[in-house]
């Protein structure tokens, strides 16, 4: 993998990161969204650190991902984006529900959406177009 391929995944795993984050600080501060979620018999509030560890996380397993189909098919894209679509799906069939509220449930479904569509969109986009695989 080039270094400039490289530079342009990272900026796009960047920037997922930095819109969740940009969002959870506007609704957390400026609509005062108390994000919160059940897990089992308790509440726990989401900070910005989980945001940033879920959205690395998100990114670096899609990446890993697409890396390693780039290396064993000519049609990773299409592979990658289907695996990458039912992943968003399943995040948003199993996240935003926990949250704790109206605020809390919207809140978690467009930080799942937008770093899932920022991901889906930009990274297998970053390849030049024509590079094999």
């Amino acid at each position: 993998m080039t270094n400039n391929l490289l530079l342009r995944r990272a900026a796009v795993a960047a920037g997922a990161i930095a819109v969740a984050v940009a969002e959870f600080a506007l609704l957390d501060s400026a609509a005062g969204v108390d994000l919160a979620v059940r897990s089992g018999s308790s509440t726990r509030q989401i900070s910005v650190a989980a945001v940033i560890v879920a959205a690395a996380v998100a990114a670096l397993a899609g990446w890993a991902l697409l890396a390693v189909l780039e290396r064993r098919t000519n049609r990773s894209r299409v592979w990658w984006t289907s695996v990458a679509v039912a992943v968003l799906l399943l995040s948003l069939l199993v996240g935003p529900p926990s949250g704790v509220g109206g605020g809390a449930k919207a809140t978690l479904a467009l930080l799942h959406l937008s770093v899932g569509v920022i991901l889906i969109l930009g990274l297998p986009r970053s390849r030049p177009e024509g590079a094999n695989r």
